[in-house]
Order: C-alpha cells, then structure tokens, then sequence
C-alpha cells in the first residue's frame, strides 16, 4: 500500500529523541508488517532473513545486490516505519558503491550498513571472517557518503573485527569510521556483555548494537543497552527463528496427526491474517473503483 510521506518520524527524528530506537528483523514484507502492528519504531531488513527466505541457504554472501535491494523495496511498500537495511560490503568497488547507495536510496530506506570483511562476506556470528584493512574501508565507506549526496540515508560504518581479530581492533576500525563521517558505527559479531561493554566504554556517539538469540547478550534490555550509550539496537534473528519453529512445529504435527486442528491455538486466524495484510483496503478499492 502507498505510505504518506512524513506520516510516521523518520530515523533521524527517532534517533533525536533520545530513546533507543528497536529494530526488530523482519526477513520479508509480511514480518515487517508485523513489526510495525507490534508497535516497534523501526523494522531491520536483516541479510541474514533474506538470505534465509528467499535462497533457503546460510548467509554467505550469496545475496546479489540487486536481489537485497528488491528485497528493501518490497518492505518499504509494506510498511511506514523506517527501514535500517544490509548492505553488506557494498558489492564491488566505487562504482558498485556508488550503485548502491542509490539503488537504497530509491528503495525507500532510511539507513544502511556497510561492513569491513572481505568479499565473499558471512554472517558476523560465524567463524572465518576475513577482513579488507580499516584504511581500505575507510575509503569505501566515503565513496558510500559522496554516493549519498543529500538523499535522507544514513550511512552505518559496521565493523566484524570483534568476531575476527578481537574488541582492541574492532573499537579502533568503529573510531576510525566515525573520524571518516558515518552517521553511526555498528560493531557486530558480539557475543558477550562484556564485549557489549567494552564497546560502550571505548566509543562515543551514535552507535548501533545486534543482539543475537542464544547469546548471552540476550540477558540485557533495551533500558540497559540505552544507560550504556547506544542509539539503535537491532534483533536480527528473534522473529525469523520463532517463525521457523513454528512452522516447523505445525508441519510435524500435521504430518503425525493428519490434521492441523491441535495447533490451531498457536496460528492466527483467517480474519486476524486478513487484517495484517490489509485485505479490507483492497475490497474497498475494488467496490469504489472496479467494473464488471
């Protein structure tokens, strides 16, 4: 459905009123429907989901850039809230750059990110992360803010050296990609609160923080991630893995059971389901304008 411009505050006036703003991850247009119905500010448009929904594979880079930008497209109809997107390493050089950025740009979004590791790229909770040097994406990160010109995008510096190479480097790479102009620094691959900590301590300014079900990061509230000093936190991987036992969880009983009938409680209903997809907008189109 067309969204009215201006109708819901954008990243920037978020981020301006000084509470830490929630981006749950939605891998497709319909979780991100139900993240803004549940209420959120803002809605992540994780690499991970949409590697996981549209190619059924682990994310490895496999997404091309025109695939991830339909993908943003997609969502940004779907929703008013605003959309923080992956933009993995760019996808090439400069000019790729350059592409990108404007292919975001007309996709509706309000922030990307852009990470240091080298291509092909993985997800920042695997092992094996390697990395381009801090200087060289100093550089990419720059191409991305010249790209960007005065289009409303922000422009997130996401460093994996945590995973990689350990919290020394990866809080010097987020300093250094302040220093080059990013809106926010995103450190990513975290896995411990005191790695959470020791990024609060050391950065200062807008900094974005993933936490990751099954970690122990997961024990820390929005609250708390806001006292230590960060301005967006995403949970990239909550709904997509809750979706995917239940489903999981419903096919087996309807291959046991023949039936779905025992796990009606847990599903929505017809009516619920029509309600989150608008139906009741399209019929009133089809009556006013339709023809026979």
């Amino acid at each position: 459905m067309a969204t009215i411009p201006g109708s819901t505050p954008t990243l920037t006036q978020l981020l301006r009123g000084g509470d830490i703003v929630m981006a749950p991850g939605a891998s497709d247009a319909l979780t991100a429907r139900l993240v803004e119905a549940a209420g959120f500010p803002a809605v992540y448009m994780t690499g991970f989901g949409a590697t996981a929904v549209r190619l059924g594979t682990p994310d490895l880079g496999l997404m091309t850039q025109t695939e991830m930008t339909t993908h943003a497209r997609d969502m940004a109809r779907a929703v008013t809230i605003p959309i923080i997107a992956d933009a993995d390493t760019g996808y090439g050089g400069p000019a790729n750059i350059a592409r990108t950025v404007d292919e975001y740009v007309q996709a509706g979004v309000a922030a990307i990110h852009l990470e240091d590791q080298m291509a092909p790229k993985r997800c920042g909770q695997l092992a094996g992360i390697k990395l381009i040097s801090a200087e060289e994406n100093v550089r990419r990160l720059k191409c991305a803010i010249d790209a960007r010109g005065r289009a409303p995008l922000l422009i997130i510096g996401r460093t994996d050296a945590m995973p990689a190479v350990g919290a020394d480097e990866a809080i010097r790479r987020a300093k250094l990609y302040q220093d080059a102009g990013v809106d926010m620094v995103f450190v990513d691959g975290i896995k411990k609160i005191g790695e959470i900590e020791a990024v609060a301590r050391a950065v200062e300014g807008a900094k974005v923080v993933s936490i990751v079900d099954g970690n122990e990061t997961t024990q820390l509230t929005a609250r708390d991630l806001q006292q230590m000093g960060f301005a967006v936190v995403l949970y990239a991987v909550s709904a997509l893995f809750s979706a995917a036992k239940a489903i999981r969880d419903t096919l087996e009983a309807l291959r046991a059971e023949g039936t779905p009938k025992s796990r009606e409680p847990a599903m929505m209903t017809y009516a619920e389901f029509s309600d989150l997809v608008d139906l009741e907008a399209f019929k009133k189109r089809d009556d006013t304008f339709g023809w026979s």
